[in-house]
């Protein structure tokens, strides 16, 4: 069938991308290492415009040769994702070149957001909804708040090679899958195109362009299968994001709480924590995956029971975490200590 030969098209197209911009544009996108950073070398990021112009011009080329039938039963309309996708992608790749004040950031993922609401409607709230007028405004505001801090989480735990790049491959496969959009098979593609540069040690970051494109493409993916679905299977699917939206409200919670300045570039998200505490970026990346598929198979095989499931998971996995992080920061005191008086005891004598 023709529709296969777009999927290596995509791939590859992304690698020529990803490659041409670490060789000819790396100089004007260079990540120079901060508080934030989780690598100690300068590394040409705005990676992501590669996968993005990938999947934009193979999205369209399929979009114009195939009708919305003859491989789908859940059409979504490339015109309406790229008017989405593409004031992120511009605002992202400005930042990523040039610091962009953080209001005007947000307010365009606002702008982006409410596109995505007049095209692919509100995230299905019939406890809302079903109140009225007022029910429906509210249902409004609550999946734009939600889209914009899906796009913000993306953004946020794009901190190690690999990370948010391999979740978001696993993520919209099992929306393709269910909800029959194949479309999404192209930007996971173009995603594997770009890993193979972004892959540890990176060659290249995906940079604002990349990540915050991924958290509204999951978006209008989620959006476009719950229109499709029942109201429970659309809340069962959007568990799939847990992986990156659990991380990042638990790290948002604890820094709520110990008050800090969350709007502060800082280090204590738990997937960072995990590359301090000795494991690499491939361990990282990959255990991260491995959740994700984990979780993606209880949606796919047990429907709404695999959601709480998910929810259960997702909150145990944060809690191993943070006993195993303290335990290994306590070893490593007490081992400190213990040299230290070693070394008293050595001098003394």
């Amino acid at each position: 069938m023709i529709y296969f030969i777009f999927i290596p098209l995509s791939f590859l197209l992304s690698c020529l991308l990803v490659y041409l911009i670490k060789n000819q544009l790396s100089a004007h996108l260079i990540d120079i290492p901060n508080e934030r950073s989780s690598h100690t070398q300068p590394t040409p990021r705005g990676g992501g415009l590669g996968f993005v112009a990938s999947f934009f011009i193979v999205s369209w080329c399929f979009s114009w040769l195939f009708t919305p039938n003859t491989v789908s039963t859940a059409h979504i309309n490339v015109s309406h994702i790229w008017l989405v996708l593409l004031p992120l992608t511009v605002v992202g790749l400005l930042d990523d070149r040039s610091h962009i004040p953080a209001r005007l950031r947000y307010l365009v993922q606002i702008v982006a957001a409410s596109i995505a609401i007049s095209f692919f409607g509100i995230f299905p709230q019939p406890w809302l909804t079903n109140l009225g007028p007022v029910g429906i405004t509210v249902a409004i505001l609550l999946t734009l708040v939600g889209m914009t801090a899906l796009i913000n989480f993306y953004n946020f735990m794009d901190g190690l090679d690999g990370l948010v790049g391999g979740i978001t491959m696993i993520q919209l496969s099992l929306i393709a899958l269910m909800g029959n959009q194949p479309l999404w098979v192209l930007l996971i593609a173009a995603l594997a195109g770009f890993l193979y540069w972004n892959w540890s040690p990176a060659k290249i970051f995906m940079g604002d362009v990349g990540s915050t494109v991924l958290g509204a493409t999951v978006a209008i993916a989620l959006f476009n299968y719950s229109h499709h679905a029942s109201v429970v299977q659309a809340w069962s699917a959007l568990t799939i994001t847990l992986p990156i939206a659990g991380d990042a409200i638990y790290t948002l919670i604890c820094r709520l709480k110990r008050r800090e300045n969350i709007f502060k570039a800082h280090r204590t998200h738990l997937y960072q924590r995990l590359h301090q505490a000795g494991w690499n970026h491939s361990q990282v990346a990959i255990s991260y995956m491995i959740f994700t598929s984990a979780i993606g198979l209880n949606i796919y095989l047990l429907g709404s029971v695999g959601a709480w499931i998910n929810l259960l998971i997702t909150i145990a996995a944060i809690a191993f975490l943070e006993m195993y992080l303290k335990q290994l920061t306590t070893y490593s005191r007490e081992k400190v200590l213990t040299k230290d008086v070693k070394d008293v005891n050595d001098a003394s004598k």
